[in-house]
């Protein structure tokens, strides 16, 4: 089976990371922890598979994920938690919305990350 073939694997289950919207990649591309440029050379996950940026994920439709260890969100400042958790669920969401919209993936981040990347790029 070629490469392309083989869609994107998660590097920690090794199942296939069949939806966008399951994408720890992505999700870390929208929220600006992950620089366009390499996108396309990331190792993929599904965001279940990275409990220390998932268990920031606060919606109804997403189960929670706990996160054992030095990184569990219990363990750290209420405000940075809450700050995070602010992020992240934006972001998770912000990967439902262009999903349906149709939106080239220059337009996925949310608004604050691409603004600061144009700046980054000297292109505002």
């Amino acid at each position: 089976m070629a490469k392309c073939d083989e869609g994107y694997l998660c590097e920690v289950c090794g199942d296939d990371v069949g939806a966008i919207t399951d994408s720890d990649l992505y999700l870390r591309y929208v929220i600006g922890q992950l620089d366009p440029e390499v996108l396309h050379t990331s190792p993929e996950r599904h965001q279940r598979c990275n409990p220390s940026l998932a268990q920031y994920i606060v919606d109804e439709k997403f189960a929670p994920v706990l996160c054992e260890g030095p990184f569990d969100k219990r363990q750290l400042d209420g405000a940075y938690v809450r700050e995070r958790e602010e992020l992240v669920t934006r972001g998770w969401r912000r990967l439902r919305e262009v999903v349906k919209s149709g939106l080239p993936i220059v337009e996925y981040p949310l608004p604050e990350v691409i603004e600061r990347l144009k700046r980054v790029d000297g292109s505002s």
